[in-house]
């Protein structure tokens, strides 16, 4: 199953641990990590269901580009790793 991994500044407000999920899709692996951990939701993911501007998701070390659908296939054993965004100038 994939494994999804939350930053340690969001863990330090809500517990959520790296956890196994089931998807074939990036949507539908971050859907079973906010539907085990709830509190993740409003942070990862706006009104619309894209993720926040603030929030970039790497999927076995590659950023993913499809911030509205995540509809990025993942294998069985990926890892999906949810960052910060940075910003500056």
């Amino acid at each position: 199953m994939p494994r999804v991994v939350f930053p340690e500044v969001l863990q330090r407000h809500i517990a959520c641990p790296p956890v196994e999920v089931e998807g074939r899709t990036l949507r539908d692996a971050m859907e079973a990590a906010c539907s085990r951990y709830p509190g993740v939701r409003g942070y990862l993911i706006d009104d619309a269901g894209e993720l926040r501007p603030h929030v970039a998701i790497f999927v076995d070390g590659e950023l993913s580009s499809d911030r509205v659908h995540l509809r990025q296939e993942v294998a069985l054993h990926a890892r999906i790793e949810v960052f910060q965004a940075l910003s500056g100038g």
